[in-house]
């Protein structure tokens, strides 16, 4: 008998949940965060805001109808392996689904892809922050994510539903195929002088509103002539104390 041929749709590898924990950083700061997931098998129930098992710990900056969910490519894991073979493992990024057959540059603002029975839309790239470099004990995790765009993207959920590992993603809509979250990331994080694409991508409505909040800011700033670039330190450095 001929085996099947491998299916070639995106494919989510692990799914993945976990609750707000303390721990204290090498810096000596108490952290409480729930970076850190484990693996579910069998179906996880999607709602609104969160799947099933799963919280964030700072409700100000994570999170939310338009944070519900994040998600990672696995084909990153090879390049992350050579710099330490835990980053590879689903999870490593504190992602909820550890997906394959997708990157940044295949996936666009706006997208709605259906994966098990839940509908999702992508609603922004995610921007790396301090807790990266935490949760690993290191100082180069955020300047390394930022430098390769490998970052994940966020999701909103559009109907709930199920997920489970091995679950197939259909895309159903494309409404904007120029912005894919590489792109998206590339502008907010590298061409941030770029008047014109800063106001293209704050004109897409389903980006992300603190993401519009942010380019609105930029194109005002832009527009004085104002060629100050933003303070990235609460993101970069975190809290101090």
């Amino acid at each position: 008998m001929t085996a099947p041929p491998p299916d070639p749709r995106p494919t989510t590898i692990a799914v993945l949940v976990g609750r707000p924990a303390e721990h204290t950083a090498p810096s000596g700061r108490l952290v409480r965060t729930a970076f850190r997931k484990h693996v579910v098998d069998g179906p996880v129930v999607v709602g609104e805001t969160n799947l099933d098992g799963d919280e964030q710990a700072d409700l100000r900056v994570h999170g939310g109808p338009d944070k519900a969910v994040l998600a990672y490519s696995a084909e990153h894991s090879a390049r992350w392996a050579e710099l330490e073979p835990a980053l590879a493992e689903p999870g490593a990024f504190g992602e909820n689904l550890h997906v394959a057959g997708l990157t940044e540059a295949d996936v666009c603002i706006g997208d709605r892809w259906a994966v098990g029975s839940a509908l999702f839309e992508v609603s922004q790239p995610r921007q790396p922050c301090w807790k990266v470099d935490d949760r690993w004990g290191r100082d180069d995790l955020v300047d390394r994510i930022e430098s390769t765009g490998h970052a994940g993207w966020y999701l909103r959920v559009v109907q709930v539903g199920t997920v489970r590992a091995g679950d197939a993603w259909a895309l159903v809509d494309r409404p904007h195929p120029r912005w894919t979250v590489a792109e998206a990331f590339d502008v907010m994080h590298h061409r941030r002088d770029d008047l014109a694409a800063a106001r293209a991508l704050d004109d897409l409505p389903e980006l992300a509103p603190s993401w519009r909040r942010s380019l609105a800011k930029r194109v005002l700033r832009l527009s004085a002539g104002d060629l100050a670039d933003e303070d990235q330190t609460d993101r970069r450095a975190g809290p101090v104390g």
